[in-house]
C-alpha cells in the first residue's frame, strides 16, 4: 500500500484523463416528487488541469462533486476516475480507493476535533498503515506553514489555520485528484486569498489535477480551465 500511495502519478501516466463523466444523471425523491439535479453530464477533465467549477446555488456543482469523489452514486451514467470505473464499486471498494486517488476539501474543514493537526493531518496515512506516517505529516504541515502548530487542536487554530491544515491533509497522500468545494467560503477575503496561494502552490509541487467550486469568480480565473453550470447541466465550458 505504501507503494501505491507513493506512485499514484506515475500508475496514472497511461491514462490522459483524471475524471470522465459520460452521461451521468441524478435524481432525487422529494415530497414533491422526483427532482432531476444532474441532467446528462458529459465531462473530460486532463490530468493535472486545474478547473474552476462556478453556477448559481442549486445549479448541482456539489451533486457533481460528490459523484466524482464516489460519495453519492449517479441514478445513470458512468464515472471514471484515473482510467478506473468507480460506477459500480461498492462502499468498501470505493473508500480505498478515495484513499489512494482523491483529496477532498470542503467549506467547513471537517477536522477531527479530538485530533491534533499533526494527527488530523497524519490520519490517511495511518489508515494506508503507512510507517512514517508522522513524518511525512510534519513535513506537510511545514509546507503549509504550520509545523509550529503541529500539536494544537482545531479548536484553538483560526479558520485559515484549520484550512491549511485540512489542505495538508488532503495533500498528503499525493492524489491523483483534488476536489475543493468553497474551500474559502467562511474565511475573510486576505486569509481566502492566502488559503488559495497555499493550494496552488500544493497543486503546482505535486501536480494533482484540481476541480475547485467557487462562487468567485477571480478565483475561478486562477484556473487554466472554467465550467459554468445551470440547471444540472453544463452551459459553458471555457479555456484560459
Amino acid at each position: 500500500m505504501e507503494q501505491s500511495l507513493s506512485n499514484n502519478a506515475a500508475n496514472t501516466m497511461t491514462n490522459n484523463n483524471a475524471v470522465n463523466l459520460e452521461d451521468v444523471h441524478l435524481s432525487l425523491k422529494s415530497d414533491a416528487g422526483v427532482v432531476n439535479i444532474l441532467r446528462g453530464i458529459n465531462l473530460d477533465i486532463k490530468r493535472g488541469e486545474t478547473v474552476g467549477l462556478v453556477g448559481p446555488s442549486g445549479s448541482g456543482k456539489t451533486s457533481m462533486l460528490m459523484i466524482i469523489a464516489g460519495l453519492e452514486k449517479p441514478t445513470m451514467g458512468n464515472v471514471s476516475i484515473a482510467g478506473t470505473n468507480i460506477t459500480t464499486m461498492g462502499e468498501d471498494k470505493l473508500a480505498l480507493f478515495r484513499r489512494e486517488h482523491t483529496g477532498i476539501v470542503f467549506q467547513n474543514f471537517h477536522l477531527v476535533p479530538t485530533m491534533s493537526a499533526l494527527e488530523n493531518v497524519a490520519l490517511p496515512l495511518e489508515f494506508a498503515g503507512i510507517s512514517d506516517a508522522f513524518d511525512r505529516a510534519n513535513a506537510q504541515l511545514k509546507t503549509v506553514g504550520l509545523d509550529h502548530r503541529g500539536a494544537h487542536y482545531p479548536g484553538q487554530l483560526s479558520g485559515g489555520e484549520q484550512q491549511r491544515v485540512a489542505l495538508a491533509r488532503a495533500f498528503v497522500t499525493e492524489p491523483t485528484l483534488l476536489l475543493a468545494d468553497e474551500p474559502t467560503g467562511n474565511l475573510d477575503g486576505k486569509t481566502g486569498e492566502y488559503v488559495m496561494e497555499v493550494l496552488f502552490d500544493l497543486h503546482s509541487r505535486v501536480g494533482t489535477t484540481l476541480l475547485l467550486i467557487t462562487h468567485a469568480p477571480q478565483l475561478a480565473e486562477k484556473c487554466g480551465r472554467t465550467l459554468t453550470m445551470s440547471d444540472g447541466l453544463i452551459t459553458n465550458d471555457e479555456h484560459t
